[in-house]
């Protein structure tokens, strides 16, 4: 039976998303205007839709298009993205890895979802090549090394287990 984020759990995602958002914002030294504030939602296992659920990933990023209800007209489309937390891959990894802690774990998988949302929405990777192998191999590599160095220059207890977990995607 799939398990989802119990409320404490969601209440880790919470505080993870807000850090997280934090540290992302200051990393790429974001204005509040540039901020995608309203241009992605967070969003945990329970509320995904059957599409948004996929099997392995810990999370995922969605891209939809979005508009306003009262314009029609074209120019008024914008990205909206969806970061999808796979709930149960989560579990499952810090249940099999008892040396890893849930809120460091959670803070990890949310900056390197954001620095997608990121690099997405400032077109430094075309979500339209998100599905490649070969593109989306090099992709990983360089958000998790760019995770890694937003996270790294902050104190975040059990987050070196983390980096160690993660650490063939520095090498």
């Amino acid at each position: 039976m799939t398990r989802f984020f119990n409320e404490s759990e969601l209440e880790q995602v919470a505080t993870a998303a807000l850090r997280a958002e934090e540290m992302v914002y200051n990393y790429f030294k974001l204005s509040s205007s540039q901020w995608l504030k309203n241009r992605y939602d967070i969003k945990t296992a329970r509320d995904l839709l059957p599409h948004e659920r996929v099997e392995g990933p810990f999370a995922q990023v969605l891209k939809y298009e979005g508009r306003r209800q009262e314009l029609s007209l074209g120019s008024s489309v914008f990205s909206l993205y969806h970061v999808c937390i796979q709930d149960p891959a989560i579990i499952l990894c810090v249940e099999e890895q008892p040396q890893i802690g849930l809120a460091p774990f959670l803070l990890y998988v949310l900056v390197h979802e954001l620095v997608h949302v990121v690099r997405f929405a400032r077109f430094e990777h075309r979500y339209e090549n998100a599905c490649e192998a070969e593109v989306t191999m090099e992709e990983e590599k360089k958000v998790h090394g760019v995770s890694r160095d937003i996270i790294a220059s902050q104190s975040v207890p059990g987050m070196p287990q983390v980096f160690e977990f993660y650490g063939q995607w520095y090498r």
